[in-house]
């Protein structure tokens, strides 16, 4: 039997926990140094970026990451002296401490990865962080642990003439649990000190059935010998010094704590016994840790790393968690009930009616999909905080000065969204810096100020998150599209198309308007990417520029790729699905309100304006539905940048929340559809794209009509009054 199998399990999970802190740690180290350089000096935002480099710090010791640790510990030091006020805020420093936090960010990946790095990665920004505390006469801190320093208890007995003994008492409370820390991580942490002798008392511990999970009962009594100071010692219990009871005392050995019986809590306690000197494997030596934990990785690297490879965790706001417990009790306690009901006399008073029973259990599994949808939401924070780092890189790279202001940052999304949104608003920002804002000497001379300004922001609209992107750059020319579409046959040079479809040329494979590649961007590989990023999404995305004034592309991505509210229409014998956000109103409309267009199709007259109509009979082919639009019902929706179509269909069956099932993996994209779902009949039917279906044209006469571009909302053919002219005959 492998004795190291228990250890390589246990250390797989730490390990797991461990890099998904760091991923928190790093994303909220990036946010606050783009905050420091605002604020300069701040004692907040220091506070908070040497907390999570001394966390990620703290781990990385506990698993021997020696290179991870040495960086580290530089990095905090120099953190360390400014927020002392040894060292000076100046740009050199702000710019060390970035470059830092990128050889930070390699160093937790390859840990990670079990991935060798180059013997010199690192060094240059370390070399820089140890002169600048070496420019204020600090460079006798700057020494880093030595490699080893995570043995246990070294066999070199020799004594060392600095070195001092001290004893420690360590009783962690139930909120050290809670907080997600580890006594045993924290007790390696000291074995980088020094030598440490580990006692574990027992003496709290209550018999099987006494025990409480959520309580804490174990202690500990540490001896060390080290020749570090005591701040030191109490460094390693910095962040959880409020959530345990911690003693350190020099060249004395602490009496053993007597048993207390914890009234708050009603834990009750076991009679005082002698503490109990236990083995520990995991805090023995560093030869006695499996393979796993070697930061070079080899086999039991890739153990631990395939093992934990498919594991996604999701942290969760513990409310979130109760009221899902809560509506799974009322659920059984529904279900119950009908049990009852079905196993009760005819002669019995029924508690609950068949029908009320099913009614509750309808409500209570929709409230239960919401708890559970409520669950995965994530606030799209963790994507806007990687960008404003990407900015200032992409403007002093190009000589520019640009802003990037973001706003509703705690929109929450599904994580699967946010998780494919990043690579989207990346290649945006990317353009917006390089192609939209120009250099400050030109902005100047248009009358601009000098530094332009990116906007990303966030908000519900609806079942969709709406993210905008706006810069005041100088815009996109239509005429410069036009021409460049025409130059690469995307269109004919005698075509007419509105200028949102000239906007919309920009998302076309290879369509670039840049008049140099770059290595930021103008290879043209980027925006129809872009959007089938979206598209993928379930989403739309739309762009508007003006010359001289500015771009802004607007992205609208259902909340959650998994439920879709819809309202369920009838053409013909078929059944669709209409997704309820893009529902503005349904009406039944006027024959004299109905005009044909002369190049095909038809428009509707609402409220002063005119409507394109959409026959979904006519798009998909469907037999035996109603031929003309009053004879049924206009269902009237909206598509991204409130452009309106009328879709023509025979009834309104009624509102429904239905699964979305994708099509993708068995179908060629199918235009005007999203997906599929299965309705309670067991039919299927399909979910319409009104997005795509406003972009397409109408079947009219029996036939498809082909169009070089999409069609625009209304025609170009005058269209006289309602009242100046009946119906045309032809409108079948």
């Amino acid at each position: 039997m492998n004795s190291d199998r228990p250890d390589t399990d246990e250390f797989a999970q730490f390990r797991q926990t461990f890099f998904e802190e760091c991923a928190e740690l790093l994303s909220a180290l990036e946010e606050h140094l783009a905050d420091l350089q605002e604020r300069a000096g701040d004692t907040e935002e220091l506070n908070a970026i040497f907390r999570a480099v001394h966390s990620i710090k703290a781990g990385a010791g506990a698993f021997n990451f020696t290179r991870l640790v040495s960086f580290s510990h530089t990095y905090e030091t120099l953190l360390d002296a400014l927020r002392d006020g040894q060292v000076h805020q100046s740009e050199a420093v702000t710019a060390a401490l970035v470059r830092a936090a990128d050889v930070l960010a390699t160093l937790v990946e390859a840990a990670q990865e079990g991935r060798e790095l180059a013997a010199d990665f690192g060094e240059a920004e370390g070399a820089e962080l140890a002169a600048l505390l070496q420019q204020a006469g600090l460079a006798r801190h700057t020494d880093t642990p030595a490699p080893d320093a995570v043995s246990a208890v070294t066999d070199d007995t020799s004594a060392k003439s600095a070195s001092t003994r001290y004893s420690i008492r360590f009783a962690p409370f139930p909120e050290l649990f809670r907080h997600a820390n580890e006594p045993l991580l924290l007790i390696r942490e000291l074995m980088r000190l020094g030598d440490v002798a580990v006692t574990c008392d027992t003496s709290r511990l209550p018999n099987l059935g006494a025990l409480e999970p959520e309580d804490a009962y174990l202690a500990w009594d540490i001896e060390i010998e080290t020749d570090r100071p005591l701040a030191d010692l109490r460094e390693v219990f910095e962040f959880v010094d409020e959530d345990c009871d911690l003693v350190i005392a020099p060249e004395a050995h602490l009496p053993v704590a007597e048993p207390i019986d914890d009234e708050e809590s009603g834990t009750a306690t076991m009679p005082a016994e002698a503490t109990q000197t236990v083995p520990h494997p995991h805090l023995a030596t560093t030869s006695q840790l499996p393979a796993s934990t070697a930061e070079t990785g080899g086999a039991g690297q890739a153990a631990v790393n395939q093992k934990s490879a498919g594991v996604t965790s999701i942290r969760v706001d513990l409310a979130r968690v109760d009221r899902l417990v809560n509506v799974v009790g009322e659920l059984i306690i529904a279900q119950s009930m009908l049990v009852q009901q079905s196993h009760s006399d005819a002669g019995d008073t029924p508690q609950l009616t068949t029908t009320q029973g099913f009614d509750e259990i309808a409500t209570l599994t929709r409230e239960l999909q919401e708890c559970v949808m409520a669950i995965r939401m994530q606030p799209v924070k963790s994507v806007f905080a990687r960008m404003p780092r990407m900015v200032r890189d992409i403007s002093a790279k190009l000589g520019k000065k640009v802003r990037l202001v973001t706003a509703g940052e705690q929109t929450e999304v599904d994580k699967t969204v946010i998780e494919e949104l990043a690579d989207p608003l990346t290649h945006m920002i990317r353009n917006a810096v390089d192609h939209g804002i120009e250099p400050p000497e030109v902005r100047l001379a248009d009358g601009k100020p000098e530094q332009g300004t990116v906007r990303l922001t966030a908000s519900h609209a609806g079942g969709n998150i709406r993210i905008e992107l706006t810069d005041d750059g100088a815009g996109i020319s239509r005429e410069k599209l036009f021409a460049k579409a025409v130059e690469k046959g995307l269109i004919a040079p005698d075509a007419k198309i509105s200028d949102e479809e000239i906007d919309d040329l920009i998302f076309a494979p290879g369509f670039s308007t840049a008049a140099a590649v770059s290595d930021v961007s103008g290879r043209g590989v980027g925006m129809d990417v872009v959007r089938r990023n979206i598209v993928n999404l379930g989403g739309r995305i739309a762009m508007r520029s003006e010359a001289g004034k500015g771009t802004r592309f607007t992205l609208s991505i259902p909340l959650t790729l998994a439920v879709l509210d819809g309202m369920l229409v009838a053409v013909g014998r078929e059944k669709y699905i209409l997704p309820l956000t893009s529902i503005v109103e349904s009406f039944k409309p006027d024959p004299a309100h109905v005009r044909a267009l002369t190049g095909g199709g038809e428009v509707v007259f609402i409220r002063g304006e005119y409507i394109r109509l959409i026959h979904l009979s006519r798009i998909f082919g469907v037999s035996e539905a109603i031929p003309n639009a009053w004879d049924g019902l206009v269902v009237l929706v909206e598509s991204t940048n409130n452009n309106k179509i009328g879709i023509v269909v025979d009834e309104l069956i009624g509102q429904q929340q239905v699964v979305i099932k994708s099509l993708h993996d068995n179908f060629e994209p199918i235009p005007g559809i999203s997906g599929a779902t299965i309705l309670g009949d067991g039919r299927v039917s399909l979910i319409l794209d009104v997005e795509q279906l406003r972009r397409m044209p109408d079947h009219v006469s029996g036939r498809r009509e082909r169009a070089s571009a999409p069609c625009s909302d209304t025609g170009s053919a005058p269209i006289p009054s309602p009242e100046a002219e009946a119906p045309l005959a032809a409108l079948a």
